[in-house]
């Protein structure tokens, strides 16, 4: 497969080609301006010697040809009826104006199947003499699309119709490449635009991915995009098979561990039963019984870690109840506590001064897509937890659109919740560890599980004791 461009030589590229579109769209532009520019100049001046052909009755003018009417248009035209007289395009829209001078006076009537011409502008104010009208009359005609028919009287001679169609006509108007220029740089800046956005989003793409990674992330990662962000992606799946590997030779190492101990454990509790002194005996059972569950418990976070379950949909509901059933069964004191109607409120209307809301039921089935047994394994910790350091547990759930909050109350704690967050990182005890059993890994496996599912673990003071609070993720 060809190795794709790095992103110093797009952008070489994309400026070089926005440069050369640039200048081509500019220069299409000018052109075009210019060719028009002179096309008007030509008609304004077509116009002016056409003033003079009629003044003099002369045909002077390269490109205009006069004639004489007929009388019978003659007539028409002093009348006049300009859209009947002979060669008078159908359907007509006839323009009369009348050019007064200084020193002399033109009527003209001008016919075009396309328009009346605008007119109101040519004043005396601005064309003082009757030549410079007709010649900004001329102009108007080269402005506008159309093939007119011009019939004009010089003061008191004869009508003559002034075809100057090759001049200001519309086969006379050059090509105009304005809009031309326009699409062109219109659709290189799209393109340059819609470049970038696909290199940003490929980059945002595996940013989004690698986010969720330990959520059901893959095991490596596949990039389309420059060359830089391929670089980037066989560099992490290099540094996640050696991190997927380091974590397997820990857990391969504490259980290897945590059963060759258990032979010498064996032995040990055999003889510590033949130790006649109790007290004794006891403090040496005690000891084994911390040194195995420090290894499992070891063994338990590494394997957490190391993210072996596959997540799937399930009830957080059914699961919590379960969980609450099974100590109930043992005579705990948890209960759990349904969750309550929750009020969405909306957003404001233009039409009502009131804002909308909405309720989810208390009876609703909270989905998400999480792993069990890891879930479980979570909310026991907590739970135990709450009946280490107080009476009771109190579960219940919170939910929105996109989390799910497993809510366990202790009552009768006197612990602040700033210092049992203090406790998360692993092997950390408080101030109890001296009449409370514990390793030391409880929260730091919660907050584990917690991070595979894109949440957090947090605690908050209630008036009661202390709330521990596990956030996930819905989807």
């Amino acid at each position: 497969m060809a190795r794709p461009f790095r992103l110093w030589t797009l952008a070489v590229f994309w400026v070089v080609a926005a440069l050369a579109t640039g200048i081509l769209s500019a220069t299409l532009w000018f052109k075009s301006s210019l060719a028009w520019s002179d096309h008007l100049t030509s008609a304004q001046n077509a116009g002016l010697l056409t003033f003079e052909a009629l003044r003099t009755g002369r045909d002077m003018v390269p490109g205009v040809k006069i004639s004489l009417l007929s009388d019978t248009d003659a007539a028409l035209a002093e009348a006049g009826k300009f859209e009947r007289i002979t060669g008078a395009p159908q359907p007509a829209y006839v323009t009369v104006l009348s050019l007064q001078g200084a020193d002399s006076g033109l009527r003209i009537g001008a016919v075009s199947d396309v328009l009346q011409y605008p007119v109101a502008d040519i004043q005396a104010t601005q064309a003082p003499s009757a030549s410079t009208q007709l010649s900004a009359l001329t102009r108007l005609f080269a402005t506008y699309c159309s093939d007119p028919v011009l019939i004009a009287r010089y003061d008191d001679g004869p009508w003559q119709r002034v075809d100057g169609n090759e001049i200001w006509g519309c086969d006379a108007a050059p090509r105009d490449l304005r809009l031309l220029s326009v699409l062109l740089a219109l659709v290189a800046a799209g393109a340059l635009v819609t470049h970038i956005g696909n290199t940003t989003q490929a980059f945002e793409a595996f940013a989004q991915a690698f986010r969720n990674r330990r959520f059901g992330g893959p095991d490596s990662y596949e990039a389309t995009g420059p060359s830089e962000l391929q670089d980037i992606v066989s560099s992490l799946n290099s540094f996640l098979e050696a991190e997927r590997q380091q974590l397997a030779n820990r857990a391969a190492v504490l259980s290897s561990v945590s059963h060759d101990l258990g032979t010498p454990a064996t032995r040990l509790r055999l003889r510590t039963a033949l130790i006649q002194d109790e007290t004794l005996r006891k403090k040496l059972d005690g000891d084994i019984d911390s040194m195995t569950g420090i290894i499992e418990s070891a063994l338990t976070y590494t394997r957490t870690e190391m993210n072996a379950e596959a997540p799937r949909k399930l009830s957080l509901n059914s699961l919590v109840e379960t969980i609450v059933s099974d100590y109930q069964d043992v005579g705990e004191a948890v209960t759990f506590s349904p969750p309550k109607d929750v009020v969405i409120q909306g957003g404001r209307s233009l039409f009502m001064s009131r804002q909308g809301h909405s309720v989810l039921a208390a009876g609703r089935q909270v989905i998400i897509s999480g792993r069990p047994v890891a879930l479980e394994r979570a909310i026991t910790n907590l739970i135990d937890n709450a009946l280490k350091y107080g009476r009771s547990a109190t579960v219940s759930i919170e939910s929105d659109a996109e989390t799910a909050t497993v809510i366990v109350e202790d009552e009768g704690s006197e612990t602040s919740a700033e210092s049992v967050e203090a406790l998360i990182g692993p092997f950390r005890r408080g101030e109890n560890t001296s009449y409370i059993n514990g390793h030391g890994l409880g929260l730091s496996i919660v907050s584990t599980i917690a991070a595979l599912h894109n949440g957090g673990l947090s605690f908050k003071d209630t008036t009661n004791g202390l709330s521990a609070r596990l956030t996930v993720r819905r989807g």
